[in-house]
């Protein structure tokens, strides 16, 4: 039996940057009982990301970007190396990730592959995040990527040997949840 939700109110906490609500709902669980219980959720829509690699040359593209996050949670200067990524904002994930793949790391990509989806904090953020992989080549890089300048994004682009990146994973130089599921599927299905 799956247990039965009923949701009893719903409060808005935040609307600033994304949507923070104060959720009171009622659970049956699969024995029969019923429990009230109070949570929130924060919604900041739903995501994609992408491991940009090359065969050839044995080497993936990856960003590095300040995340607030991570600075106020002990990171001493708030960088973070991540892979590519960005939110949906209505479009449909393979869309999304040409789209951000291009204004994030300079690169018109060709063929992507969809390779799994995951939630990343399902207790507490209501995002799920499609995750793919992509080959690319010198000649795909056409501008320098970076961001956009109104979305205050300020991002570094590294190409880095593919071996590097999984050493990095250990040493902690790569500490985001997302980037260390697509090297590791990359490892796994020898992409490269």
């Amino acid at each position: 039996m799956q247990p039965i939700v009923d949701i009893l109110r719903t409060d808005i906490l935040s609307d600033n940057w994304y949507i923070l609500k104060r959720i009171e709902y009622e659970i049956t669980d699969h024995l029969g009982n019923k429990k009230r219980q109070l949570r929130e959720a924060y919604d900041r829509g739903n995501g994609a990301t992408i491991l940009l690699y090359n065969q050839d040359q044995g080497t993936v593209i990856l960003t590095r970007q300040f995340r607030l996050p991570t600075f106020i949670n002990g990171n001493p200067d708030g960088m973070l190396i991540e892979a590519c990524a960005g939110l949906l904002d209505k479009d449909d994930p393979e869309n999304c990730i040409r789209r951000e793949t291009e204004e994030e790391t300079g690169y018109l990509i060709k063929d992507v592959k969809k390779v799994f989806e995951a939630y990343m904090s399902p207790g507490s953020v209501t995002e799920i995040l499609y995750f793919f992989v992509a080959a690319y080549t010198k000649d795909m890089k056409i501008t320098a990527g970076g961001g956009i300048e109104e979305e205050q994004e300020n991002i570094e682009v590294l190409e880095l040997p593919f071996q590097k990146a999984l050493e990095m994973i250990e040493s902690g130089a790569i500490k985001d949840g997302k980037t260390i599921m697509l090297l590791q599927y990359a490892q796994i299905h020898r992409l490269l």
